[in-house]
């Protein structure tokens, strides 16, 4: 069975087919089983790597900005060695700094064993042509493999983009002078936004299009649009797929100990980032995966994944919709404790009700139903550590909404909302639901 048969046979597909400026990742995945590499790089689309290099995280020096170039021509050298050979950047990655980095650490090889990616980024207003110029320049190159309207949100940005400003017939332009070998776009928008860009590719032909997707992302979307309506409207229009975000700003490398550990008990050799990645990898529409490698054992845990790749079976998709469907429902919430929230009007203890339900989440002492096992010590326990964690007069179910907390959070999150919902939560494990 070929890996199309595959997806159709697990019932992921046809669902589909019925029908993302990122966040850091968080700390270095698991090192690698071991230091064997054996076998192919994985390809959907000849020549191209299934693992794609993100060049947005290149390691830097002590000082925070200066990239290190040495470790990144070690990475590429290792990468190359291995197969991946798409390489993606964007002159406004890392202070405009990416791109140069990139190049020279690629020109130390022959052009045609690598691949460049690279982005259109006039989002405020700068020259696109002059952009697109310099990258050819930085890479000293006469043509660009995979050429990205960067940042699309829908219809409106395209057109005040690169329409108004004649940039398009430029690209396409290019595109037909062999200078732009593939002409796509990366989209960041919502539902109706995605619709609108995709209704254009009777006119435009698109090569490509990178969406965020991943395991989470596919049935539980951070936006209004989920991964599996993407993907599957893009498999019926015959588009091939780049994928950004495969773990999702790195949550779906640190999960909560208790979801790792049933990942871990299936598959003990294999890191808890290698299930997103061969999610991802498992739709034959996928022309590469990137991912952001900051350090060589995230390079060398994500080539386990990607050669002699095996496909998700169904049974490991049903488990990862099972894992999705848990997080979705007991989502961490992304405070940093800093504090800027406080002091509340009303004396709610902002940060420490965070921190309780984080903790409770990652170290799995939160409790799911009455059906789960020893589920009355589970609940009193819980209950009596809430109250010891957050005296009473200052938990969630004292906020009233007043909304002076959300301008103050620098990490933009919905404060009274995220608080209703955790008094809610915990308001049903009260009454024992």
């Amino acid at each position: 069975m070929d890996r199309r048969d595959f997806i159709k046979t697990s019932g992921l597909a046809a669902a589909g087919l019925g029908m993302v400026a990122c966040v850091p990742e968080l700390g270095r995945q698991e090192s690698a089983p071991d230091n064997e590499f054996r076998g192919e790089m994985a390809q959907n689309y000849p020549g191209t790597g299934l693992l794609g290099y993100g060049c947005m995280r290149w390691p830097v020096l002590a000082d925070g900005s200066t990239i290190d170039q040495e470790k990144v021509n070690e990475m590429v050298d290792f990468a190359l060695a291995h197969g991946v050979n798409y390489f993606d950047s964007a002159p406004v990655y890392l202070q405009g700094k990416s791109e140069a980095a990139t190049a020279e650490a690629l020109l130390r090889h022959p052009r045609e064993s690598y691949v460049i990616a690279t982005k259109c980024s006039n989002m405020r207003g700068q020259d696109g042509w002059e952009m697109y110029r310099k990258s050819l320049e930085i890479y000293r190159t006469d043509h660009l493999d995979y050429y990205l309207l960067h940042n699309l949100q829908g219809y409106e940005s395209f057109k005040r983009r690169f329409l108004d400003t004649g940039l398009l017939d430029k690209f396409l332009r290019e595109r037909e002078a062999g200078r732009i070998r593939h002409l796509g776009l990366s989209f960041h928008g919502q539902k109706e936004g995605f619709d609108e860009l995709l209704a254009l590719h009777g006119t435009y032909h698109w090569d490509f299009f990178q969406i965020q997707m991943n395991y989470l992302d596919w049935t539980h979307p951070t936006r209004d649009v989920d991964a599996r309506y993407m993907y599957g409207k893009l498999d019926e229009a015959g588009i091939p797929v780049v994928i950004m975000e495969p773990l999702l700003g790195g949550r779906l490398a640190d999960i909560p100990a208790g979801i790792g550990a049933r990942m871990k008990a299936r598959e003990p050799r294999r890191s808890i980032a290698s299930w997103a990645f061969r999610f991802c990898g498992s739709f034959p529409r996928v022309l590469t995966v990137l991912s952001g490698m900051t350090y060589m054992d995230h390079l060398q845990d994500n080539l386990h994944s990607f050669l002699e790749f095996k496909p998700l079976e169904e049974a490991e998709m049903a488990f990862l919709e099972d894992v999705a469907e848990e997080m979705a429902r007991f989502p961490l919430v992304r405070c940093t404790g800093c504090q800027y929230c406080m002091p509340c009007p009303y004396g709610i203890d902002i940060p420490g009700i965070f921190r309780f339900y984080n903790t409770s989440i990652n170290e799995d002492t939160y409790v799911r139903n009455p059906e789960q096992k020893g589920y009355a010590k589970l609940r009193r326990r819980f209950l009596a550590a809430y109250d010891k964690a957050v005296e009473s007069v200052r938990q969630a179910d004292h906020c009233i909404a007043c909304g002076k907390c959300v301008n103050a959070c620098p990490q933009h999150i919905p404060i009274p909302a995220r608080l209703r919902e955790i008094d809610t939560y915990i308001e049903s494990v009260k009454r024992g639901e």
